[in-house]
This record gives C-alpha cells, structure tokens and sequence, in this order.
C-alpha cells in the first residue's frame, strides 16, 4: 500500500489531495474541540462551549465546495464551521480565552466567533439567528453580481423558530443563491427532536418552493459531493436550497453536559462512535482505495497535534485586551 507524502504520486493524485485535505480538515477539528474542552476542565477558558465533535464531515464537506469570497453564518455549536472556512487555531483558541489576539479581540467568545477575511460572517448563540444575516448577504451577492454563495448552518432546533420560514419565502421568491443546511444531530439540547420536531423536514422547504435534499452527515464524501451540486446550482442563478444532514454530537450539549444517561444511552453514543465516526470511515476509505496508509494517516494526527498544542500555547500567552476597550469593537 502507498504511503501519500505526495499526493502526484499515486495513481489518482487529485482524489488522493481532496481525501488527505478533508481528512485533516477533520482531524485539525476534532483536535481543536478536545484542547477547548482540557481548557474548560483546567478553568482556563470563560464560559462554556458546545463541542462540534461528531459532526465534523458536515462543516468540511460543505467549505470545501466553497470559495474563500464565499458567506458562511454558523451557530452556538460553531468552532468546525469558523476552521473549515479557513480560521486558524492560534487566534480561535485566543478568542475563547478572552484575548485581545482572538478574532473579535476577545469579546465574542465560543459563540460570536467571524472572520469576515474567510467569509464567516459569525457565530450566533440565537437559535435560527443567523438565518436573516446569511439570507441578507446572498441578496447583496445577487444584486451586486459577485457570484457569491452563502451557505447558512443551523441545527434542528431552528426548525422551530420562524425567521427560518420568512428568509426561505424570499429567498425563493428572489431566487438567492443561498444554502440552508440543517445540521440534525439528533437532540434539540436534552430532546430527541421526534418529541420537538412535527413532519418531514425537507418539505418545510418544498413548500416555498426550497430545493431539498438529505445526505449523511458522517460520510465527508457524501456531503462534498452534494455540496458541490447545491453550490452550483446556486450560483447559476436557480435559487436556494435547504441540505438535511443527519449527524450526531458524540458529546454533551455544553462542555458541562457530563451525565446524559438521562436523555440518551451510552450504548447509543457508543455505536455512533465506533460505527459511523467521520475522521474514522474516511480514514478506512482512504486507506481502501490505497490513496494513503496507516502511517501518512498518523503523519496528519501527530502534524495537527503539534499545531494545537502551539496554537494554545499562543493562546495562553497573548494578553487581555486593555481596560480602556472595553466599550470598543461593541455593537448592538
């Protein structure tokens, strides 16, 4: 089997660059997410965090189809979405510290992250929140022909809130190239979303005339491909669409959501884990159609590891911003 250090040399070079650039795309994720909760546990970090492990094929699959000059608007549960749009780890991690070297110098913390350089238009603790701003930006690409994309990520408990169904009426009737992806990984914080959410997600959109499909959330593959068409057909002018992902959160709501034999199983969480894990089945694939083997696959991990590890090193050491900011780069 082929170790791949260089993609040109294996028989399909660009399928083997694609699969090693998600494969550690997901990696530098699922790694980012670890080294936020070890800051949590260590009382390092204000606050809480929703943690993105589990899902990470969804946020990489989708950015990968994007442009740089492409929108994103993320979520509460937003850290995999902000790193596959292209932030890096040294000023996420100075962000969540409350470090005049994070992305918002410090004031927006886990949940209000952007980088408006990557088109991450932000984070938002909101249920649904984000779902005018990402419709907002899609009209101004439409009207100003830049031939931009938006793409809006939300979890199934945005189902519920109705700013949701009034973006996607005009959005259909204006035709915006926007994409609403609906991360359902099962729970709405404690609820399975059976007991939440009525009916068939996607018709939600067929009603307004939304372009609808469902892929699954843990194969990276799957949602690149799908991806790719929606982004497309969006920039082509045909309208926008709404993406069913099905995914699960392998942790707690929150960073301080310990116990959750009370609302799920162990042994449920424990099937997805070993079963359906994203980085694990890509990894496999990977390995499958020789376009790396098992130590080019540790390279990554053990590169990706060093990175976090001076990325909160960075993090640690940069300084809070000055008292005097304190009313500064505030907007209400």
């Amino acid at each position: 089997m082929k170790t791949i250090t260089d993609p040109a040399k294996t028989d399909n070079p660009v399928a083997a660059e694609l699969g090693l650039r998600l494969y550690r795309q997901m990696v530098r994720i699922r790694l980012f997410e670890e080294q936020v909760n070890e800051l949590y546990t260590r009382a390092l970090m204000p606050g809480l965090a929703h943690l993105y492990i589990g899902e990470e094929a969804v946020a990489v699959g989708i950015c990968e189809a994007l442009k740089n000059t492409d929108y994103v608007t993320s979520t509460h549960r937003g850290h995999g979405h902000c790193l596959a749009k292209g932030a890096t780890p040294d000023r996420m991690f100075a962000e969540l510290l409350g470090k005049e070297a994070g992305y918002c110098r410090g004031k927006g913390g886990s949940m209000h992250i952007a980088d408006p350089a990557t088109g991450n238009l932000g984070a938002n603790a909101i249920v649904g929140g984000s779902a005018g701003i990402a419709t907002g930006a899609a009209l101004t690409a439409k009207r100003l022909k830049t031939d931009q994309v938006a793409v809006c990520f939300f979890g199934e408990g945005a189902l519920g809130q109705g700013v949701l169904y009034e973006v996607m009426n005009l959005a259909s009737l204006y035709k915006l190239p926007v994409i609403y992806v609906c991360e359902n990984n099962l729970y709405t914080e404690y609820t399975h979303f059976s007991e939440t959410t009525a009916g068939d997600i996607l018709l939600r959109g067929t009603a307004f005339g939304v372009h609808g499909e469902s892929v699954d959330g843990q194969d990276v593959r799957a949602v690149h491909a799908v991806a790719q068409k929606l982004v497309g057909r969006a920039r082509r002018g045909e309208g926008p669409s709404l993406l069913l992902s099905n995914t699960y959160r392998y942790t707690g709501h929150h960073v301080g959501d310990i116990n959750r034999e009370y609302y799920r199983s162990k042994q449920e969480e424990q099937e997805w884990k070993t079963k359906r894990d994203p980085i694990k089945n890509m990894g496999e694939w990977l390995a499958g159609q020789k376009l790396a083997d098992r130590s080019a696959l540790e390279k990554i991990e053990s590169e990706v590891r060093e990175e976090m590890k001076t990325a909160v090193e960075f993090a640690i050491a940069a300084p809070y911003p000055g008292v005097e900011e304190v009313d500064q780069d505030v907007y209400a």
